[in-house]
């Protein structure tokens, strides 16, 4: 696999990843902005609104019809959140142009048409149709409200709200439901200008076409896009230390009959120059998959939890333990979690645990070469991280890393809050 990047036009940067293991193409266009409480919500719905109909296909059914026509090409809106900053855009997926009849140009086609839904939407008087608009905030109103069904997920976000309260990241990807209830279509239009003036965009190609081509097709795509000065002054605040001296505690009543914990803890030091394939290993060791510590103790061999796990955010600089448990048991289950840490922090790893999991986190990083979804991910978070390593790059490092490195990582780890959602509220859980 071969990677190129240019910048297209002022602001716009193009990744493309000329590979010929895919008979499919793939092609993201994001806007990159800072997340935001206030704003966070008008992101999020501006990404459907636009796909419901361009200048030149003024509604859904003549989207579908031209997806159609294209061997059934896919675009769909997206909406990230890679520390704090907020991706918004397009997903394209289309059969690659060397497996279709000659003169196809599905890629061509695709990228004009991703590109129209982001700068020709269809609008009235210059503004976006307000049937559009309030259709769609009322499905993103839908979905701020629904997160609540889903307790394991729904656990993790008032975790990080409540020990992120003084950070961007506290927000969620599709924003506040007091702010998606204040979109209307004229605040809309004027938001998505400003932003499409300012923002940063990253776009992503992997296929088999060359990467000056698919620059050339995709600079002709934009060449009408106005673009002011450019707000590169977006980022993510890592902290380093926990908020307070003392752990903080939350806690919720759901009616649920099985207790979620989440302990929220910052990375720490490490985060100051961070080793990503230390951190992804001292995961695995401590938290991540069946032959880790918590799984193979808490969870098997004490029986105190019905999962346990941990997962790590390098962009932000946090890791998250979750786990299910019985009410009655939350005290020995958060005891045994911190045991578990301290048993890394103290080395007490052995060959076949380092081993396991160095395998595990090596195995995930070399399993993105087989899917194009998951190389536009790793590659738009690296860009964002300003890191320039492929995933097989990263996988190598990972099989070097050492007893040391893992306990070097474990050691700047501290716990900053946990969250305890119980039994004796009113909600039923699914």
């Amino acid at each position: 696999m071969e990677t190129v990047r240019t910048e297209l036009i002022p602001g716009v940067w193009l990744t493309a990843l000329r590979s010929d293991k895919f008979k499919t193409g793939c092609l993201s266009i994001n806007l990159l902005t800072q997340l935001k409480r206030e704003t966070a919500a008008f992101n999020a719905v501006l990404p459907f609104v636009l796909r419901r109909g361009t200048r030149f296909h003024p509604d859904m059914q003549t989207i579908a019809a031209e997806l159609d026509s294209l061997y059934g090409t896919g675009v769909e809106p997206i909406v990230r959140k890679i520390g704090e900053i907020q991706c918004i855009g397009f997903y394209a997926s289309f059969p690659d142009d060397k497996y279709l009849p000659a003169g196809s140009e599905a890629f061509e086609k695709a990228a004009n048409l991703s590109c129209e839904m982001l700068l020709a939407p269809n609008t009235r008087g210059g503004l976006f149709l307000p049937a559009y608009v309030e259709s769609e905030k009322e499905k993103l109103l839908e979905l701020i409200r629904s997160r609540v069904n889903e307790k394991r997920s729904y656990a993790h976000f008032r975790l990080l709200e409540q020990m992120c309260c003084y950070e961007d990241y506290a927000v969620s990807r599709f924003g506040t439901e007091d702010t998606a209830e204040s979109i209307y279509y004229q605040k809309l239009t004027k938001y998505y200008h400003s932003l499409i003036s300012a923002s940063p965009v990253e776009i992503f190609y992997c296929g088999s076409m060359e990467a000056s081509k698919v620059a050339d097709i995709l600079s002709d795509a934009l060449s009408g896009m106005t673009r002011g000065e450019i707000n590169y002054d977006i980022g993510t605040d890592i902290r380093m230390n926990a908020v307070e001296d003392k752990v903080r505690s939350f806690v919720d009543e759901m009616s649920v009959t099985q207790g979620k914990l989440v302990m929220g803890f910052r990375l720490g030091e490490c985060m100051e120059e961070p080793d990503l394939a230390a951190i992804y290993v001292f995961n695995a060791v401590y938290g991540s998959g069946v032959t880790s510590k918590l799984f193979m103790n808490v969870r098997e061999k004490l029986s105190l939890c019905y999962y346990a796990s941990s997962t790590v955010d390098t962009h932000k600089g946090i890791m998250l333990v979750s786990s299910g448990v019985d009410f009655d048991k939350v005290d020995e289950a958060k005891s045994e979690i911190l045991a578990q840490l301290e048993a890394v922090k103290s080395g007490d790893i052995s060959d076949e645990e380092l081993e396991a999991a160095r395998r595990s986190v090596a195995s995930d990083l070399l399993a993105c070469l087989d899917s194009q979804g998951e190389l536009e991910g790793f590659y738009l978070a690296n860009t964002i991280d300003g890191l320039e390593f492929s995933p097989d790059e990263l996988a190598a490092l990972v099989c070097d890393v050492s007893r040391e490195d893992v306990i070097k990582i474990a050691s700047s780890v501290v716990l900053d809050a946990e969250y305890f959602l119980r039994g004796g509220g009113e909600d039923d859980e699914p």
